[in-house]
């Protein structure tokens, strides 16, 4: 009797032992969580907010920042050299995924990851002309991201300025000068322009202080040369020095600028057509999702920004614009 009790709690503890000795090698062959490494350069303060809105958007996708992502986030104001260091940074560290706005910084990107394997995605980024990727169903390589629609934005505002001032038959372009984008612009601007018997005068340069000085010339001069200013999309024209400057110029001739909503120091533009910042950085994260769920970048078709167009009806009604009921209600915002 004494032995059976013996033998049946030898069984027993030898029971429990080689339960927890299993649960013991289970816990340690189970895999820790990945902790993904996400590298954000924003390389324009004008759309510095769409970090944030992807970030958000990868929270609700399940991304939790300091759990199971980390974000290393660097910002640039058009500086070239500092962005190179940074990207070749993100790849010495061997991140996840390297995210890029806008156009210039994600080149960069691509050319800075080229023979690695980390997927670059970029965003209100435009892809004619810029040799970002191979085609929008197939981008190739290592890249995807969310397309800036440049020339389909640059229509968009010359109509919009022709419906505001049809009498204006000049209209002056500033742009960063040298600025990869511009091109794919102005070809479709040129004929529409032309068509309208409207004369298009491009102004390249290369900071705020060489516009003031083209346009302290023009307010020395009898006629300015021009009737409105009108923006493409490129940085020179939304960054804040170079704004007050031309604001300036504007508000003391009494003539329109548009193209993107800016305000800065009183002066403000009439309207602006762009891509929803939060919306695309939203959309940017979806494609995030798929990227770090293990497929190919190069696979996943290149995602158009929808645009968006704000209305001043103040700075419009102050310079007697023609503002018709059809354009108010085109507007997807209107700043009274």
């Amino acid at each position: 009797m004494i032995l059976s009790k013996h033998i049946r709690f030898r069984q027993i503890l030898s029971l429990v032992l080689l339960v927890a000795f299993c649960m013991f090698l289970s816990g340690c062959s189970a895999k820790k969580p990945k902790v993904y490494r996400v590298g954000v350069l924003c390389g324009l303060d004008y759309i510095v907010d769409i970090q944030d809105s992807f970030k958000s958007k990868m929270a609700e996708l399940g991304y939790i920042e300091g759990k199971n992502i980390i974000y290393d986030v660097k910002r640039t104001n058009f500086e070239p050299d500092k962005e190179e260091k940074i990207l070749k940074q993100f790849v010495k560290d061997r991140v996840d995924l390297i995210f890029t706005f806008p156009t210039e910084v994600s080149m960069a990107a691509k050319a800075a990851t080229r023979g690695t394997d980390i997927p670059v995605l970029f965003c209100f980024a435009n892809i004619e002309g810029t040799g970002l990727v191979d085609s929008v169903r197939q981008p190739g390589g290592n890249i995807t991201g969310i397309r800036y629609p440049g020339p389909d934005l640059a229509i968009k505002r010359f109509e919009i300025m022709r419906e505001l001032a049809p009498s204006a038959k000049r209209m002056w372009i500033p742009y960063q000068r040298g600025y990869p984008i511009v091109a794919s612009q102005m070809e479709v601007l040129n004929p529409a322009a032309a068509a309208a018997g409207v004369t298009l005068e491009e102004a390249p340069a290369d900071n705020a202080a060489e516009l003031h000085t083209i346009l302290d010339a023009r307010a020395k001069s009898a006629d300015i040369g021009m009737d409105a200013i009108l923006f493409l999309a490129e940085p020179l024209a939304v960054t804040s020095d170079a704004f007050a400057v031309m604001g300036k110029f504007a508000h003391e001739h009494k003539i329109p600028v548009g193209g993107a909503l800016m305000l800065v120091g009183g002066y403000g533009s009439v309207f602006g057509v762009n891509v929803d910042i939060i919306t695309t950085g939203k959309q940017a994260a979806i494609l995030a999702d798929k990227i770090l769920r293990g497929t190919p970048a190069g696979t996943i078709p290149v995602v158009s920004a929808e645009s968006f167009f704000e209305f001043n009806y103040k700075a419009a009604q102050e310079l007697r614009l023609s503002m018709s009921e059809g354009l108010l209600s085109r507007a997807d915002k209107i700043i009274r």
